[in-house]
């Protein structure tokens, strides 16, 4: 049987690939050829394959390391390492800087230029600019109204927020997109909206009483899990910038204040279509971190978040780029 190095496995897509990974109070290393997470127990040391060539990231909580053989195979394979605390919150710096996500990303200088370019052409201009930051709004609104009505996750989850008051939220929030004249603005509607889908989540599973408090959020499991499904999504953005080659600092909505704006744009795509219902259905049954994360990643692997974070940038990219060339 012929050998398959590390180096081949980047082949598989991005898109198609089923995996993010969080790990804590583990090793990662290189064992037979194979990155694997250690844990110990008691005197005995249990090996844990993680596989490479089907992860989009890996997340490495408390009381983990890495060693420099295990980040050369994870770079080789395509798959992006953060360095974060406990919970998967908050993620410290590292290679790509942002003011609380950062991340190693592979270092390849063979990603497509395409998009790149098509990007910084109308990236320049404001006008154009901020309709690239309306378009992902839209997308957005398009991802919450599907994925919330889905009859199946309806079904599975019994999360059945009212249907035609969601509808006349998102066609509220379309007009004040369609009027926003400036990304002030846009944020503004964002902010409003997002309050309004707290509102209808928590009354979906008689959640009760609930105020939105980012970082530590006490014992209130609902933000807890908020703040650590948020970052699985930024995971996806940071991995779809980097497969399309978009810099994070290109941002078209988030980057005034922090240099890794792309990600946090890119992520509000599927955050509050996915993170959000999902953070209230498991707050409501009490669960526990892992279960919650572990529903988020079998979640965003079956909606195909990644597929859809990817081809709304290349939409984007693809169509502005024409009219700056008009």
């Amino acid at each position: 049987m012929e050998d398959i190095t590390a180096g081949d496995l980047k082949t598989i897509l991005h898109s198609k690939r089923a995996n993010l990974y969080y790990l804590q109070h583990c090793r990662v290393l290189v064992n037979g050829g194979r990155v694997e997470y250690v844990t110990d127990e008691g005197k005995r040391s249990a090996y844990w394959n993680i596989p490479i060539a089907n992860t989009t990231s890996l997340l490495l909580g408390t009381g983990t390391s890495i060693t420099q053989a295990a980040m050369r195979e994870l770079a080789k394979a395509g798959v992006l390492v953060g360095f974060c605390g406990g919970g998967g919150t908050p993620l410290f710096s590292a290679n790509e800087v942002d003011v609380d996500v950062a991340w190693f990303n592979p270092q390849s200088e063979y990603r497509p230029t395409e998009y790149l370019q098509q990007w910084v052409r109308f990236w320049f201009d404001d006008a154009l600019r901020l309709e690239a930051a309306r378009s992902f709004q839209r997308a957005r609104l398009i991802q919450v109204e599907r994925h919330w009505l889905d009859a199946r996750f309806q079904r599975d989850t019994d999360f059945k927020p009212s249907a035609a008051e969601l509808k006349a939220l998102l066609e509220r929030s379309r007009s004040a997109i369609d009027q926003a004249a400036d990304t002030t603005a846009l944020l503004t509607e964002e902010a409003r909206l997002t309050k309004q889908l707290f509102r209808l989540a928590t009354q979906a599973v008689g959640y009760g009483e609930f105020v939105r408090a980012k970082r530590g959020s006490g014992v209130d499991p609902a933000n807890r899990f908020l703040d650590h499904g948020n970052y699985l999504a930024y995971g996806l953005g940071a991995t779809a910038s980097w497969v399309l080659g978009l810099p994070h600092g290109l941002a078209v909505l988030h980057g005034k204040t922090r240099r890794g704006g792309l990600v946090f744009d890119i992520a509000d795509l599927i955050k509050d279509a996915v993170i959000l219902p999902q953070a209230f259905i498991s707050a409501s049954r009490g669960d526990e971190e892992q279960a919650f994360r572990q529903a988020c990643i079998e979640r965003l692997t079956r909606v195909e978040a990644l597929d859809t974070l990817i081809e709304v940038v290349q939409g984007v990219a693809e169509r502005l780029d024409g009219e700056a060339r008009r």
